[in-house]
């Protein structure tokens, strides 16, 4: 047996740290489901408040819930946007031209990883400031902040893809065959770099929005901070909307397996 083998964990191994690890995530979830099922003091439990909530029949109470969501939709296609704008050309640029500033990049990129939340609000503020007078307070404009927020993690994604191909090479033969350098990027290195920029884009999604404390510390409206506003009002209808957005956050990172497996797969 080799010493890989010998070292790999046992079959009732891995399955008891699977059943420990799934227990932490599924408890506090079927807790979540069976409180809002929760019939009050008639007792039992029924899917009324999952009915109201699916029919749009939880009155205009809960108008700053839809507003929230609609906020974190916006914000959440317009720091996709800017990651893909910003971030992704210019991880190109250094792979392809200025190699020696990756280190820089990568710094720069991790940098807010570091910095706490209500520092980086402080030092935002006066930014603000600026943007409101010229762009307004609308709650897209959070997305400059969240631009900087999902660097880490977009940095992480896009890199990693980056490494595991030739991006030289292929920039290379694309333009010995005349090929100018947009159509090298969006026809060559684009495709390749398919499952980095959509594990990217998905978890910028998730960040955005699960992000409660820049939005609240800077008075805008998103899906976290009306979750807050109107589990003052109805607790178990919160809760349903936490749930829904847990599960879009699940589906995301499944299309993200998805399409890293079914690459891996052609790939091999």
């Amino acid at each position: 047996m080799s010493a890989a083998g010998r070292l790999a964990p046992s079959p009732w191994l891995r399955r008891s740290i699977l059943i420990v690890i799934g227990g932490v995530f599924l408890i506090p979830i079927a807790s979540m489901v069976e409180f809002t099922m929760r019939r009050g003091l008639e007792g039992g439990h029924d899917f009324s408040r999952w009915i109201a909530v699916f029919t749009g029949d939880i009155g205009s109470a809960y108008r700053t819930l839809w507003e929230g969501i609609g906020n974190s939709v916006v914000l959440a296609i317009v720091t996709v946007v800017l990651v893909m704008v910003l971030l992704v050309p210019t991880m190109i640029l250094v792979a392809l031209r200025f190699p020696g500033l990756k280190r820089v990049l990568e710094f720069l990129c991790l940098l807010p990883l570091t910095i706490p939340a209500i520092v980086l609000v402080v030092g935002l503020a006066p930014v603000y400031q600026v943007v409101g007078r010229l762009a307004g307070s609308g709650a897209w404009t959070l997305a400059l902040a969240y631009g900087v927020l999902v660097l880490p993690f977009a940095y992480r994604a896009v890199q990693s893809n980056i490494d595991s191909i030739d991006i030289i090479t292929l920039s290379e033969a694309a333009r010995s065959l005349g090929a100018s350098w947009p159509v090298v990027v969006l026809s060559v290195l684009v495709p390749n770099l398919r499952r980095g920029l959509l594990a990217a884009a998905f978890i910028s999604v998730a960040v955005v929005l699960g992000e409660f404390t820049v939005a609240s510390l800077l008075s805008r409206t998103t899906l976290q901070t009306a979750l807050v506003i109107a589990s003052k009002a109805d607790a178990f209808v919160a809760v349903i909307f936490a749930l829904l957005a847990l599960l879009f956050a699940f589906v995301l990172l499944l299309v993200i397996g998805r399409i890293g497996g079914g690459r891996t797969r052609r790939t091999t």
